[in-house]
């Protein structure tokens, strides 16, 4: 297998072992988390559902505690965890954020900032379930099993997400129903 190149703004860094990859994932996840900390706050506000709210406020704090997990692994690998950007995370906020513009009418809006929070949960699992993967090949069971509890409490916050979905996205349903002329309804069904 070749070497792994990153590009930076002025020069090639060639990166030849998978702990440099590791390291370099691992900063990526520093800065998405620690844009979601920023991001997390304006989506709370933008919630209508009361539920929805203390959702997005509950997991400000779990991505809080994510971020002090990473740093300890920084300071376990002896590393500054600052250096790259996360794109894949600015342009997930950057949807968000998006959304958070649009005329929505309220149980639209929380359908949509559900559908938002989604992907930046599933961008977190993949992110985290890699660098899980290569804890364990690099023989760091400590600093995987520090990066597995961070991944589930992604998928529980991804399955709370869906949950709530499934009543907000049937309200949103209902209420763009309702506000249809009686003869575009969908029929419904016979009880």
């Amino acid at each position: 297998m070749g070497a792994i190149i990153l590009k930076t703004s002025h020069t090639k860094v060639t990166k030849t072992t998978l702990k440099e990859l590791y390291i370099d994932e691992l900063k990526d996840i520093f800065s998405a988390e620690s844009q979601l900390t920023k991001a997390l706050p304006k989506m709370a506000k933008a919630a209508t559902s009361e539920e929805l709210r203390e959702g997005f406020e509950n997991h400000l704090e779990q991505t809080k505690g994510h971020v002090e997990r990473l740093e300890q692994i920084f300071e376990m690998l002896r590393e500054k965890p600052t250096g790259n950007k996360c794109m894949g995370m600015e342009g997930l906020i950057k949807e968000g954020a998006g959304v958070i513009g649009e005329d929505f009418e309220d149980s639209v809006m929380d359908a949509a900032l559900i559908s938002a929070a989604q992907r930046v949960e599933h961008y977190e699992i993949a992110a985290y379930g890699t660098v899980c993967a290569y804890a364990d090949l690099l023989g760091e069971d400590e600093q995987a099993s520090i990066l597995r509890e961070t991944l589930e409490a992604e998928k529980e916050t991804d399955q709370k997400l869906t949950e709530l979905a499934q009543d907000i996205n049937v309200e949103a349903e209902v209420g763009a129903t309702d506000k249809l002329p009686k003869a575009k309804r969908k029929p419904g069904r016979a009880a």
